[in-house]
């Protein structure tokens, strides 16, 4: 199967968690890549990294303590491509690349990944929800969660996406003691 390369090492401080990667992204052979997606915006504007970054440059995150992975790494054009066997396959590989690395935050890309997770990774239901940080963590990990910044999720604009960015770097400044 075609699909993205984790961007995974030891001691990262944040790894961004997509539901999956979307078709346009895998024949880019990058992370967000449709143009129509806003993570790289945001991202860019949130102040997380000092310079500026696209998905050409996804391969180079984990040199500033930033890995990109996926909860299923089979590749769809939307979402709703997804079925319960896809989650039930991937979520457990998820946990254990998780536990395995030990990075600072898993930042899941919409409550529809981090739901999804929890349910066929760990077995635990989670109704509705909330964006932010999470009482739960993945051994030593926690957990944060930002609005999807998929085309499809057209309901956040950039700005609140920044804004979540934004409380994600908190959130991490605040376990890393600077």
């Amino acid at each position: 199967m075609e699909t993205l390369p984790d961007y995974l090492t030891p001691g990262l401080d944040i790894v961004f968690i997509g539901l999956n990667p979307s078709v346009i992204s895998v024949r880019a052979g990058h992370y967000f890549a449709n143009p129509r997606n806003r993570f790289w915006s945001a991202f860019n504007k949130s102040g997380l990294l000092d310079e500026e970054v696209g998905p050409e440059l996804d391969h180079t995150l984990p040199q500033y303590g930033i890995g990109l992975t996926d909860v299923v790494k089979r590749p769809t054009s939307q979402g709703s491509g997804l079925t319960a066997a896809d989650y039930r396959q991937w979520a457990p590989v998820l946990k254990g690349k998780l536990e395995q690395f030990r990075p600072l935050v898993a930042c899941y890309h919409g409550m529809m990944a981090y739901r999804n997770y929890l349910w066929h990774g760990e077995g635990i239901r989670l109704g509705t929800g909330t964006l932010g940080r999470q009482s739960h963590r993945i051994g030593d990990t926690r957990v944060f969660v930002t609005p999807n910044p998929s085309p499809a999720n057209a309901s956040y604009s950039i700005s609140d996406l920044v804004g979540w960015y934004v409380d994600l770097a908190s959130f991490v400044r605040e376990f890393k003691g600077t």
